[in-house]
């Protein structure tokens, strides 16, 4: 994607834990697990691709706020989320 569609936006790519149900990493996509550190890997366990999109501030996440997480994402490399809290009847929403 060219860098003036994505001024102020965010590609990236996230992931679930095989290991612990509901875990997720935000990533961004052109940088993927790199910036991971190796013990919330470790922790993580396996990652599976779930799906890759843009964050926008304009558009809010279901679950988090999206400036937070993209400046997280940007700081650290990852943002880490925890959806175990979630009732049988709510779905997550990408």
């Amino acid at each position: 994607m060219s860098e003036g569609v994505l001024k102020g936006k965010l590609f990236c790519s996230i992931y679930k834990s095989r290991r612990k149900s509901g875990m997720y990493l935000y990533v961004d996509r052109q940088k993927g697990l790199k910036e991971v550190p190796e013990i919330l890997m470790g922790q993580f366990g396996h990652a599976e691709h779930v799906t890759d999109m843009i964050l926008n501030p304009e558009r809010p996440l279901a679950r988090a706020d999206v400036e937070q997480v993209m400046g997280k994402i940007r700081e650290q490399g990852f943002y880490p989320v925890s959806y175990t809290h979630l009732r049988a009847h709510e779905t997550l929403r990408y």
